[in-house]
């Protein structure tokens, strides 16, 4: 409990002190008061992108008194009791707050800089059956940030997520060998692939 109550704030003050990006992914906010009093002070760090499902940017939006946001109530554990568009107004107002990229996985996901809303197409209904696929994305994510604008990142993490996930469910016999064929996907994709994989764009 010491440890990450301190190294915590303070990897994330510094890294925002020297305008390096860093990646916030809430999840299960709500559980137990450190996790709570860690996402709190994480808000004045302004995280580069937040990734995160539709329930836990609802709820991170309302414990930084943001516009869309509400209490932590309707999180359950690790899943989305929200759909993904119902937690957009929270999105876009959290990013608008951070001036980064708020990004949430769903049926179909959601990237916002507050300005405007991109929804990637894609992926499986047996992603959410692998367990750490959310949270291995936000990492994907961190790698691309450290050379693109967190929007840009968030994007590409997603689509390349989105179209490794269509590639594996193709010839995937089950989970098991969907989660081998999943990442192999993910070390073949190329950047013309990945640009490729469908999105939608509307204003914020």
């Amino acid at each position: 409990f010491p440890i990450y109550a301190e190294t915590l704030p303070k990897t994330a003050a510094v890294l925002h002190e020297e305008g390096k990006p860093w990646v916030l992914d809430p999840v299960a906010i709500g559980m137990g008061q450190m996790r709570t009093e860690l996402l709190m002070t994480f808000k004045a760090y302004k995280p580069s992108i937040i990734r995160g499902n539709a329930s836990e940017i609802i709820a991170l939006a309302g414990l930084w008194g943001l516009e869309g946001g509400s209490d932590t109530s309707d999180v359950r554990g690790v899943d989305s009791t929200d759909s993904v568009r119902s937690a957009a107004p929270a999105a876009v107002a959290v990013a608008r707050w951070t001036g980064g990229a708020v990004a949430i996985s769903g049926e179909e996901d959601l990237i916002t800089d507050g300005r405007q809303l991109v929804f990637s197409q894609g992926g499986s209904e047996m992603m959410p059956c692998i367990t750490g696929t959310g949270c291995s994305l936000g990492g994907v994510m961190t790698v691309y940030a450290a050379v693109a604008d967190p929007f840009i990142a968030a994007i590409t993490g997603s689509a390349v997520y989105n179209l490794a996930g269509t590639r594996a469910a193709a010839h995937a016999k089950g989970t098991g060998s969907f989660q081998t064929d999943f990442i192999d996907e993910l070390y073949v994709a190329t950047p013309d692939a990945i640009a490729q994989n469908p999105l939608t764009v509307e204003e914020a």
